[in-house]
């Protein structure tokens, strides 16, 4: 039951009692009277009769409110306008006094009547500020009040007797049928409720799904669910124009870019730019459902193309009419939903309509505002439709939309993918998309992104060979198709738009500029017009025309044009140098990798005896570079001399794979054209696969994308260099995305991760457990214990260069660890307390107090590169440690030589570091007195005293560096009889016919080092 009806039921019975309060009871022997009684004499709060004050006329009418606010069900009003209501109502009650007629005149009048009177008497006819709420029901009650007073007059015994029984026959009947008519028409608001229940519904599934216009595909629909098109794409306001050039280039967002979708929650009124296929319609789109799903906004989605045709501009009554909605929305709702401020007006396509209707709707939108200010409004448009601050003096907000990040990109291919029911081409695409430059420019739009995504699946899996096909697609769809098939008229043709398009781009690439002026422009236009046909008006018309339509030009800046993709510059610059036999001009300009796509694209528009001409010339030059641009372009050569093709694979085999790190590091050379060119991992041996990974490696900061491709797929190589390699790039790439892509699929076996920055301790955080890792820089100890998920898995910890305040005793968290090192941690403290965990082996370098190493008593292998104080290693080593390894490097015996040494009996391998104290025969003694020492590890200082040496007969394994050179290595020989191996590091040209005659009985090999 609606709540007025309530509300009424209740006063109706309520109401009676009080009402009789408001007049004189009649007194004993009261009769008939043979005329009426005026009404000033009846009530009780007039004359000399009073019993009723003012005052208690105002606390009936409240008793009345309170009755109906209070009854079950919704209030008939907001309740903080309790008081001014039953104010208002004892006022027109009060009036009841003033009215110059008898009682008789009063039921004749009726109730509605009587109430009229009542509120003009009071002088509330339309009581301000009560809200339309508060004024329905102060009305009402005004009449039921006026209907018991009636019946009131009709029952008193003083009543003129030939009128008694029809008056209260009549009034009897009166108050039925009102009461019966509250119960069967309900209040605006629940008319107004009703329909929105069913229009929201309906405006939701209408725009839940999107066209894609201008393709034809056999296997793939022209019409997608809006969440498979719809992206949180990112719009840009006038502080950061958004580039066309490079999009997947920009950097992370700044206070300059919002998500689209918020673009009406910073401002009500807001004009939104973006070039064609940028997703402006779908964000309109989106922005319907998404309020028509929320409580409380009403959205309309107007086209104007749509609007345009159907004649004047409509008036808010007219705005479902004009877009074809079925629906008929009671009267005056879409003006109660804009008074209230509950409106979104989504107004698309300025740019789609006629300038000169351009200003007629700003009028419109002027007139809309004034009358109902407060509500959303977007509005959207191509770039150039019309000029900046077109709508500021209206308050608009003008924003644009920003082209595709190539996140965004991934996101929709996998949801194209998905919808459409193919997962098995999704991967495919994503690795083309980062391994080809051209075709990433390209996808920057939904539009575009849809385009190569059909594409893609309508060919298994391949796009067109050289994508020449995927071009002329795309040109097609937005040259021409895509306004055809939504009912726009074109004022230029696709082939006069190519011609006039083809020659600038060419002007562009000969130029090696992205950009030109305006006014270059236009000259280039003026003198292409003569062999136009059909060109609608002068140079400026012609490329304003351009400009606006044909979604390949864009003008950045005031006086300045540019081509929307660099891609599309490319392809149709080396068109028309083809057409016009410039190909000796492309080849002049090869050596300029800017050229490259312009070389490739003429290759696929060239006819057979060109291409040959062009691949021959490039061989020719037999530079690596241009030996894989040739072999780049056979891509795009469909038809091609078999010899010229043969060369050039040929040719290209000896660079590719490359078969050795040097080789990798000079193939990286080439730039990213190689990346596309990189095979495997199939059929490659382990060190042409290690080779491809360094290539790709090198690659990672100039072409990020394309190189995370290649290694991707190498992430399952069972061989440890390729490993290796692969953890070792992470720095290179995005931390995430690196992480997730590669590093979380390793197989971690003997490797160790580095971590260097707050993003790759996130990423960290996220993968599978590493048992070795490396923090390297300024990282806080708690923040490397928070970093990883599982303490207990790790085994091996590396900190270095981390100039923070550390609490090594903290890492007692991993309970596991057996191999710690710190390096270059000049704050690191805490070292005794590592005693609890289980380690086997200790590096340090630079910590501030060593003294706590003597509480390791688990080491087996310890290497110190420090000064070590007093005069003993015995009081700084850890003495009861069964030490097989020892290592002291620089500084470490500077105060303490070998002194007590052979405390460690247990001592296998000895290494001695860059010494700055040369060392005595009494050093040496000891470590003459090593029972169990077997090697002997030594890098070279100016500081030995090799003729020291006592003779080591124990020694079997000796690694040493070549810089003792023969004559040191000879004595080396003399004092080490036993010898089995030998290890010489050296960075010079140094060759084993040097070394093995020095020993005789050893395997000597050489390490570089």
């Amino acid at each position: 039951m609606e709540p007025v009806v309530l509300g009424g039921k209740l006063v109706s019975g309520l109401i009676g009692p009080l009402v009789r309060k408001l007049f004189v009871q009649d007194g004993p022997g009261a009769g008939l009277v043979d005329r009426p009684v005026r009404l000033s004499a009846l009530v009780s709060f007039r004359g000399e009769k009073r019993t009723l004050g003012e005052k208690e006329v105002h606390r009936l009418a409240g008793r009345i409110v309170t009755q109906a606010v209070e009854s079950p069900g919704e209030p008939p009003f907001p309740a903080d306008e309790r008081a001014a209501v039953a104010d208002a109502l004892a006022r027109r009650l009060l009036a009841l006094g003033d009215l110059e007629m008898d009682d008789v005149q009063a039921v004749r009048l009726g109730a509605a009547e009587l109430a009229r009177q009542l509120r003009h008497r009071s002088g509330l006819v339309n009581p301000e500020p009560l809200s339309a709420d508060a004024r329905h029901f102060l009305d009402s009650a005004t009449e039921w009040a006026c209907l018991h007073i009636l019946e009131f007059f009709t029952r008193r015994s003083s009543f003129v007797a030939r009128t008694l029984v029809e008056q209260s026959r009549a009034q009897a009947e009166l108050i039925a049928k009102v009461d019966e008519l509250i119960a069967r028409t309900p209040r605006p608001d629940a008319r107004d409720a009703a329909f929105e229940r069913r229009y929201l519904p309906y405006l939701a599934d209408r725009h839940d799904h999107i066209t894609i216009y201008g393709i034809d595909l056999r296997d793939s629909p022209d019409r997608w669910p809006l969440e498979v098109a719809y992206l949180s794409l990112e719009a840009t306001t006038e502080d950061e124009p958004p580039s066309g050039l490079e999009p997947h280039a920009h950097p992370p967002a700044t206070p300059g870019r919002l998500p689209a979708e918020a673009a009406l929650a910073g401002a009500s009124r807001v004009l939104l730019r973006g070039d064609a296929g940028s997703g402006k319609t779908t964000l309109v789109q989106w922005l319907a459902v998404t309020a028509a799903s929320a409580a409380g906004r009403i959205p309309y989605v107007l086209p104007l193309r749509t609007l345009i045709r159907t004649g004047p501009l409509p008036a808010p009554d007219g705005f479902l009419a004009a877009v074809g909605c079925p629906l008929t929305p009671p009267q005056g709702w879409a003006e109660r939903v804009l008074a209230t401020g509950r409106g979104v007006i989504l107004v698309d396509g300025l740019d789609e309509i006629p300038a000169a209707d351009r200003h007629r709707t700003r009028d419109w939108l002027r007139s809309l505002l004034a009358a109902y200010p407060g509500n959303a409004v977007l509005l959207t448009s191509r770039p150039t439709a019309v000029r900046p601050d077109w709508l500021a003096e209206e308050g608009f907000r003008e924003l644009t939309l920003a082209p595709m990040r190539r996140t965004e990109v991934a996101t929709f291919v996998r949801r194209w993918h998905e919808a459409a029911r193919a997962p098995e081409y999704e991967q495919r695409l994503l690795d083309s998309l980062r391994t080809k430059r051209d075709l990433a420019r390209l996808a920057t739009n939904p539009l575009m992104c849809g385009l190569i995504c059909a594409l893609h699946r309508e060919r298994r899996g391949y796009l067109p060979t050289g994508r020449k096909e995927l071009y002329d697609a795309a040109l097609t769809m937005l040259l021409a198709r895509r306004d055809r098939e939504r009912g726009m008229d074109t004022e230029l043709g696709e082939e006069a738009q190519l011609e006039l398009l083809q020659r600038l781009a060419y002007a562009l690439v000969l130029s090696g500029r992205t950009e030109m002026d305006l006014d270059t422009a236009e000259g280039i236009v003026e003198r292409c017009l003569p062999a136009i046909a059909s060109a609608p008006g002068d140079a400026a018309t012609v490329l304003r025309a351009l400009l606006l339509r044909s979604g390949l030009l864009r003008q950045p800046a005031e006086g300045v044009v540019h081509f929307v993709h660099r891609t599309f510059q490319d392809y149709l610059g080396a068109r028309y140098a083809v057409e016009e036999g410039h190909l000796e001009v492309l080849v002049s300009h090869a050596d300029d990798t800017q050229w490259e796509d312009v070389i490739r694209m003429a290759v696929a528009h060239a006819r057979p005896r060109e291409r040959a001409s062009v691949l021959r010339q490039l061989l020719a030059r037999d530079t690596p570079r241009l030996t894989l641009l040739a072999l780049a372009c056979l891509e795009h050569a469909t038809a091609l001399d078999p010899g010229v093709r043969a060369e050039a694979e040929e040719r290209a085999s000896a660079l590719i794979p490359p078969r050795t790190k040097e080789d990798a590091k000079a193939l990286a050379e080439a730039g990213p054209l190689v990346l596309e060119l990189l095979p495997g991992p199939e059929d490659l041996t382990a060190e042409e696969a290690h080779g491809v990974t360094v290539t790709a490696s090198l690659l990672g900061e100039e072409e990020p994308e394309g190189a995370l491709t290649v290694l991707r797929r190498f992430r399952d190589h069972p061989d440890l260099d390729v490993r290796r390699q692969l953890v070792g790039t992470w720095s290179r790439f995005d931390a995430g995305v690196y992480a997730t892509e590669v590093l979380d699929h390793l197989d971690r076996t003997d490797l160790i991760l580095t971590c260097e920055s707050a993003e790759q301790r996130a990423a960290l955080a996220r993968m599978r457990p590493w048992q070795r890792l490396y923090f390297r820089g300024e990282h806080l100890t708690e923040d490397i214990i928070g970093t990883v998920p599982d303490p207990e898995a790790v085994l091996a910890l590396t900190l270095s260069a981390n100039p923070y305040p550390m609490d090594l005793g903290a890492l007692t968290r991993f309970r596991s660890l057996r191999a710690l090192s710190v390096f270059g941690c000049p704050e690191a403290r805490g070292v005794a307390r590592l005693a609890e965990l289980p380690l086997v082996q200790f590096d340090c370098a630079g910590i501030p107090d060593p003294t706590g190493l003597r509480a390791l008593r688990s080491l087996t292998r310890l290497a110190v590169s420090q000064p070590l104080p007093g005069t003993d290693l015995r009081l700084t080593l850890p003495i009861d440690a069964p030490l097989e390894f020892l290592h002291l490097g620089e500084r470490s015996v500077d105060n303490t030589g070998l002194r007590g040494l052979e405390h460690w009996t247990d001592l296998r391998t000895l290494s001695l570091g860059l010494l700055t104290t040369e060392l005595t025969a009494d050093d040496w003694s000891r470590v003459a007195e090593l029972p169990g020492l077997v090697r002997l590890h030594l890098e070279w200082s100016p500081r030995w005293s090799l003729h020291l040496v006592p003779e080591l007969p124990g020694i079997r394994s000796l690694r040493v560096s070549s810089a003792f050179g023969a004559e040191g290595l000879s004595v080396l020989a003399s004092r080490l009889p036993g010898l089995r191996s030998v290890s010489v590091v050296t960075h010079l040209d140094f060759t084993l016919s040097h070394v093995e005659p020095l020993f005789p009985h050893a395997e000597v090999t050489l390490v570089q080092g």
